[in-house]
């Protein structure tokens, strides 16, 4: 039998819009990329075990004709794990949605301030002396206060239930 260069090209397709899917903001596109991932490394593994060979039973075939039962065992289990890493992952994915009617990730204040900060070891790093930008900060938000917090909430997501009885509106509405 000769090797065909269909399997590896696939398996490599399938990577690369995995890891793609994965970069993204959306977090439905993340599952999309976690889901390939999955699936070309249960490919590559079974295209790695080598021919396809007669059952593994004895006194059916020659021991060196049969096939390992062990890949196909690897790639099941893999098969179950990522069904229930991905159940999860749509659930985490449901509830942010449930939550904050949106399913984008939005760029976090705190990543863009230790991204633009200077490199140094945390050796150097003396909080009295460090300028006001290159200190830690309390929340990564430019709000000022808790109150500031549940009016944008309110105004942005006040028409919507929550399921959460600590969200911003949801007390607001209480009061």
């Amino acid at each position: 039998m000769t090797p065909t260069i269909v399997l590896p090209v696939v398996i490599g397709g399938l990577y690369a819009a995995g890891v793609y899917l994965l970069l993204d903001r959306s977090l439905t596109r993340v599952i999309l990329g976690f889901i390939l991932l999955g699936n070309a490394t249960n490919l590559l593994l079974l295209s790695a075990s080598g021919p396809a060979g007669l059952a593994p039973l004895f006194g059916y075939a020659e021991p060196e004709e049969m096939s390992d039962p062990l890949p196909q065992a690897l790639v099941l289990t893999a098969i179950v794990i990522t069904f229930g890493v991905t159940a999860f992952l749509l659930a985490m994915v449901h509830r942010s949605w449930r939550l904050v009617r949106q399913e984008v990730i939005e760029i976090d204040e705190e990543d863009r301030r230790v991204a633009a900060q200077q490199g140094m070891d945390a050796d150097d790093m003396d909080p009295d002396q460090l300028a006001a930008e290159d200190r830690p900060a309390g929340k990564g938000n430019t709000l000022h206060s808790d109150v500031e917090v549940e009016d944008q909430l309110a105004h942005r997501y006040g028409e919507f239930a929550s399921d959460d009885v600590t969200l911003p509106p949801t007390r607001r509405g209480e009061q």
